[in-house]
């Protein structure tokens, strides 16, 4: 879906278009912009600059601040890890919007994420199901982002570990990840990655000016 900005002038721009200039400062723009994000909830995807834009206008025309659409953004800010997408939101935020308990949990979730604690993240996930209802791919999202730290600290894991970091996934889903990420069984074990794959030869040229050289050998005299 492609939604459209009427400006004053009676004309029509995308929404990228519109960002590109100094329109997406006009408050008047601001209701199809919040249902930009419903729509980026409801069909997973996403426009960061788009997310941004929204919290920017809330600083400049606090009486028009929508709480709902900005735990909205916050969510998807997370299924963009490890991009510091969520960094760049919460340094948006007015007073009021950190407040709100809901945008307290969203940013202890953030946290636990930025730890790598995943297992109590999906506790913590799991007693707040309802704020992660409206966001499809949210799950999925997540799952990724944990891909992405395993895949770069560990070499092999249990896979009851794995299970657990994914969030007690069943071993259909477990096989449909290992597939994605090319892991493989290795016994009671998951092979996440060969050590020669993780070492990476660097070779190291030193240049020496023949002025610093010479200096060198006349020292040596």
């Amino acid at each position: 879906m492609t939604l459209m900005v009427t400006m004053e002038n009676g004309t029509s721009q995308t929404i990228p278009e519109m960002l590109s200039c100094i329109e997406r400062y006009n408050p008047d723009h601001l209701k199809t912009l919040e249902t930009y994000i419903e729509e980026q909830a409801k069909n997973n995807t996403y426009d960061l600059e788009a997310n941004l834009a929204v919290l920017k206008l809330y600083q400049f025309n606090q009486h028009m601040l929508n709480i709902d659409i900005t735990r909205t953004i916050l969510l998807k800010s997370l299924t963009n890890l490890p991009h510091t997408d969520f960094v760049m939101a919460k340094c948006l935020l007015l007073p009021q919007q950190v407040k709100d308990d809901v945008v307290q949990t969203i940013i202890h979730l953030a946290d636990i994420l930025e730890r790598a604690d995943f297992i109590l993240f999906w506790q913590r996930v799991d007693k707040n199901r309802e704020l992660f209802k409206h966001i499809t791919g949210f799950y999925d999202s997540i799952r990724k982002f944990v891909c992405h730290v395993i895949g770069i600290t560990f070499q092999t894991i249990a896979k009851d570990l794995l299970k657990k970091l994914l969030g007690d996934i069943d071993e259909n889903t477990l096989e449909q990840w290992m597939k994605k990420n090319g892991w493989k069984h290795q016994g009671s074990l998951i092979l996440i990655a060969e050590q020669e794959q993780k070492i990476k030869t660097k070779n190291i040229t030193e240049k020496i000016d023949f002025e610093n050289l010479g200096g060198l050998m006349a020292q040596c005299l």
